[in-house]
Order: structure tokens, then C-alpha cells, then sequence
């Protein structure tokens, strides 16, 4: 590929997960994908120590353009760039196991990345599986990737995030949040809220116009009041304003059914008003090819939906469909967030 058609392709920062997982692998693996490999530019963030372990286990000879920290980046390496910040010793590896030298090295990976993208110099973040317990070793404040995003680039704007199956989305109203905490945290506004985040990212995905169902909270959405009000008086309401401002939504719909017909092609995404309602659903459909896609910040941020795979580390047999869909569609939202800013 000449200079000038490598400098049209979208830059994806990419962050080595939790080492002590399958994070590793997957890193070699994804960046030796030849597709992959000519449909965007990218700059890795971790230890070239760790990666070279996980490319043993895949069986590989990474073919990357390694700099160290603080070196300036090549502008024409005609290769992945791999910024080696030397953050975690292999010799404390343990495989199979969170740890705080695990979560450290994780969570300076992605704030690399992140802070990468927030420069500008980057259309978009992909990071391979963390594990949440060494994150919190790491970093006591973490609850999730939406917290540590905001706390990485200073963003105090309404995010979300998004679990992506092929063609299929799901969205949600709340989500790490107890479920007896729910039913109060479901009102209008911030259903209304969720609803632009799915349009807006939609439609960064390229649906035009994306179909929307909206899930109730009750049995059978509430068997018209039998079974509680929150359809009649608050849902209902918010899918009609939904409707005022253009958008192609309808429902609610009875949770355990609703999936059906989006699977069935009636929608392209699903808002459901809790974590599980959804990722139950998402997951059972498709566990090894599931995204998810954190959105509403000023870039597109993707990971695979499954965690790192403990009981498999090291053994090189990871599944990379998860991981090859979460970076497709980061490449994806990445062009065509810098198609939309070239036509502005």
C-alpha cells in the first residue's frame, strides 16, 4: 500500500489487556490478521514482553514497528506501531490469576490509549479483555470502563454501553447498578437519554435510520397495569417524545419476546431498561461473537463482550471471533467518523 492511501485509513489505539488472561494471545493474534492489517493503522499500547508470550502461544512471529516510550511516532511505518512501556515484568506473570501488576499495567495500557485518542491522533480505542477485580487492585475507583474513560480524558457527558451481535444492538437504560435500585432509576428523561445515544451511535455504525424497540420493565410490559404502571406512565411517554423527535422507535415491548422479533430482522436495536435484561439475551445468541461497543464519547471504543478466560491462558486455543468483530466494528465507526468530519 503506497503512503498516501495508508494515510486515508482510520488510526485505532489498541490497549493489551489483562495480561494474565487471554489478552496477550489475542493482541498477536488480531494484529497478524491481514485484513485487518490493511484496513486501518494502529498504535498498541503495552509490554512487547507480554505480547511476544502471547504470539508463542499463538504460534506467531509478531511484524510490528516496536518504539519505546516517549519515542516519537513514525508517521509511514507500514506496519503496527507497538509502544513498548516495559510495565510489567514476565517473570511475575501469573496466568490465571488477577493481580495488581496485571491490573497496573491494564489500566495504564488503556489510559494510554484512551488519551491517544482524545489528542486527535487517533479516530478510535479496541483493548483486548480486562479483568475487573485486578482493574480495582489497580485502581480502587473503578467500576467500570465508563467510569475510568471518564476519569482517563476528563468527559462528563452521558455514555453508555452498547452490546453489538452482528447486525443486532442492544442498549440500556441502567446497567452495573443493583437490580433493586432499577425500577427508581427508570424515568423519562433517562430513557429519553438513551435513546439518543443508540440513535447517535447507530448511526455512526452506518443504520439510516436505525429501528428501535424498546423493551417494558414488567412481565409481559406490564399486562396494561396488571402488573405495575411503568409502561403506562413512563415508558410509554418517553417512546412517544422518542417518536416527536424523529426517531424510528416503538414499544414497549414485553421483555421476553422482543428479542425474537429483532433476531427475526423487525429491529436493529433492542433498549432494555437493566444490564441483564439484555446481556442474557445478547449473549445467549452469540457469547463468542458478541461486542461491546462504549459510546457517547467523543471516539468509538470497542472490546469482545466475553471477559479474559482464566482457565484457558497460555494454552493458545482463544476464539477470536468476539475480538475480530470488536475491532471490525471500531474500524468501521472510524471511518465513518472520519468521513463525516471530511464532509463537514
Amino acid at each position: 500500500m503506497d503512503t498516501k492511501a495508508q494515510a486515508s485509513l482510520p488510526v485505532i489505539a489498541v490497549a493489551m489487556g489483562d495480561p494474565s488472561g487471554i489478552s496477550p494471545e489475542l493482541t498477536a493474534r488480531i494484529l497478524a490478521e491481514p485484513d485487518l492489517r490493511s484496513a486501518a493503522r494502529y498504535i498498541v499500547f503495552g509490554d512487547y514482553r507480554l505480547l511476544q508470550l502471547g504470539a508463542q502461544d499463538a504460534g506467531l512471529i509478531p511484524d510490528l514497528h516496536v518504539v519505546g516510550d516517549g519515542d516519537a511516532l513514525p508517521a509511514d511505518a507500514g506496519k503496527p506501531i507497538f509502544v513498548d512501556l516495559k510495565n510489567h515484568d514476565p517473570g511475575d506473570l501469573q496466568r490465571g490469576k488477577a493481580t495488581l501488576a496485571g491490573g497496573r499495567a491494564a489500566t495504564e495500557n488503556f489510559r494510554r490509549a484512551l488519551r491517544l485518542a482524545a489528542s486527535g491522533k487517533a479516530d478510535a480505542v479496541f483493548f483486548t479483555p480486562f479483568n475487573k477485580a485486578a482493574m480495582r487492585f489497580a485502581y480502587p475507583g473503578y467500576d467500570d470502563e465508563i467510569r475510568f474513560v471518564r476519569d482517563a480524558i476528563g468527559f462528563d457527558g452521558p455514555a453508555s454501553e452498547f452490546n453489538v451481535l452482528e447486525k443486532l444492538w442492544n442498549a440500556r437504560v441502567t446497567s452495573h447498578i443493583p437490580l433493586s435500585e432499577v425500577a427508581r432509576n427508570i424515568t423519562q428523561e433517562r430513557i429519553l437519554r438513551a435513546l439518543d445515544l443508540a440513535e447517535t451511535n447507530l448511526r455512526a455504525a452506518g443504520f439510516d435510520p436505525p429501528r428501535i424497540a424498546v423493551a417494558g420493565i414488567n412481565p409481559h410490559a406490564g399486562d396494561g397495569g396488571n402488573f405495575g404502571r411503568d409502561e403506562i406512565e413512563v415508558i410509554e411517554p418517553a417512546v412517544q417524545a422518542a417518536k416527536a423527535r424523529g426517531y424510528a422507535v416503538e414499544g414497549p415491548f414485553p421483555s421476553d419476546t422482543v428479542f425474537l422479533r429483532a433476531r427475526n430482522g423487525d429491529f436493529d436495536a433492542v433498549l432494555t431498561m437493566y444490564h441483564d435484561q439484555g446481556q442474557i439475551a445478547m449473549k445467549l445468541m452469540g457469547f463468542d461473537r458478541g461486542v461491546t461497543l462504549i459510546g457517547g464519547f467523543p471516539f468509538p471504543i470497542c472490546t469482545p463482550a466475553h471477559g479474559t478466560a482464566y482457565e484457558i491462558a497460555g494454552k493458545g486455543i482463544a476464539n477470536l471471533g468476539a475480538t475480530r468483530a470488536a475491532l471490525s466494528l471500531a474500524i468501521k465507526m472510524a471511518s465513518e467518523g472520519r468521513a463525516a468530519r471530511k464532509a463537514a
